[in-house]
């Protein structure tokens, strides 16, 4: 598979290259997903549009017999690209800063490699908007695409994501925890307002808050377990207005992660009881907190897949297990519904480093067939092997 991708390297260049060109934010991939969705109908593909509002979803295949999805996100991010090449954003301030340009392009180029070959079974395109961003309510792409039935008979579902510390020819795959689960949370410290020059006439909102920041800063090191992967993170601090007036509250927002949903509840918890802080010092609290996407779990079927895939395409020296972290990705909401796997495509431009969220990030395109190849042979493998322990 990975010889016939290369045969098809330009046109998997072509197509990254104008999506890079034209980025759109989350819920507005309206251009991407006509581009998406009128090349898959041209490869014969059976093509469902606005699926979790701006998705497409594209079957091919038989309805009988094993199902597979592969996944690419299609959003942008709000960046003002700093680079000078030719197919630099035109879209001012946003920008492919995290490679979901490259991830429809390789989903694209896996499409028309599969769509040559002869396989029982269905192979399932998942082209997904919004994986940066919630919507009104913060709920992201993925959560809205399954809503729409997106995963209906879906038994196995992969992904991959491009990896700029990591070199072209390599790739990371491990099962597990390869990404945190994230919730977000937004609170208000009350306090008395008055004069600054009379504080004792005052309930002093930072004062409180200064106990609050200590306690929340307390949760991973004194109340988690060490070995519970765990985030606690202040993102905002807002209050007052002048310098001589102490204000009657105070507004702080962060950011928590995990792995293990026990953990997330105690976080919560925990988050809840620093808050409390505020009553015993005269003051009072409102916390709300809003769900984000789940960890990411790559499961052992799915993920050992991938790898005896790359190690036949690549070698296995060229293999390694996924460097953990907890970034949020919300391909954790498909991989609770159906055994999957995402892994990370080596693309490092050598002697000149692009970060993802950065507004110089760029790739090595030599990358992209390599991950169009190992998407497009795994599908393939897996309808293959699950058709003959069906009918042996």
């Amino acid at each position: 598979m990975l010889k016939q991708s290369y045969h098809i390297q330009e046109e998997i260049i072509e197509w990254r290259r104008d999506i890079h060109a034209h980025p759109e934010l989350g819920f507005k991939e309206f251009r991407t997903s006509a581009k998406v969705a009128d090349e898959l109908e041209k490869l014969g593909y059976r093509v469902r549009r606005n699926v979790g509002r701006t998705g497409v979803v594209a079957d091919f295949g038989n309805e009988d017999g094993p199902c597979i999805a592969i996944r690419a996100d299609m959003d942008a991010l709000p960046i003002l690209e700093a680079n000078d090449v030719p197919y630099k954003s035109q879209n001012e301030g946003t920008m492919h800063a995290c490679g979901h340009d490259s991830h429809t392009a390789m989903a694209l180029g896996a499409a028309t490699l599969l769509a040559k070959e002869k396989f029982p079974g269905k192979v399932r395109f998942l082209f997904q908007p919004s994986e940066e961003a919630g919507d009104e309510k913060g709920i992201s792409g993925a959560p809205h695409m399954i809503e729409d039935g997106a995963m209906q008979g879906v038994d196995m579902v992969i992904a991959l994501h491009i990896d700029p510390a990591t070199a072209v020819g390599d790739i990371q795959i491990s099962d597990g925890p390869s990404s945190g689960g994230v919730d977000s949370w937004y609170g208000r410290i009350l306090g008395v307002g008055g004069h600054g020059a009379a504080p004792h006439n005052t309930v002093d909102p930072f004062y409180i808050t200064a106990h609050v920041i200590i306690a929340l800063n307390a949760i991973v090191s004194r109340r988690l377990k060490p070995f519970d992967p765990a985030v606690v993170s202040i993102g905002t601090l807002n209050g007052g207005f002048t310098q001589n007036v102490i204000p009657d509250h105070v507004d702080i927002s962060g950011t928590l992660r995990y792995t293990d949903k026990k953990v997330q509840k105690q976080i919560h918890d925990e988050i809840k009881r620093a808050f409390e802080l505020s009553k015993p010092l005269g003051g009072d609290y409102e916390l709300k907190f809003e769900i984000g996407c789940p960890p990411m779990i790559n499961h052992p079927k799915a993920s050992k897949r991938i790898e005896s895939v790359a190690v036949d395409l690549l070698g296995k020296e060229h293999i390694a297990p996924i460097t953990k972290g907890l970034g949020a990705e919300d391909f954790g909401s498909f991989t609770e519904m159906a055994p999957g796997a995402m892994f990370m495509l080596g693309t490092r431009i050598e002697g000149d480093e692009r970060f993802v969220h950065h507004p110089r990030l760029d790739l090595d395109e030599r990358a992209l067939p390599i991950g169009t190849a190992i998407l497009a042979e795994t599908a393939l493998r897996f309808l293959r092997e699950e058709k003959k322990k069906i009918n042996p």
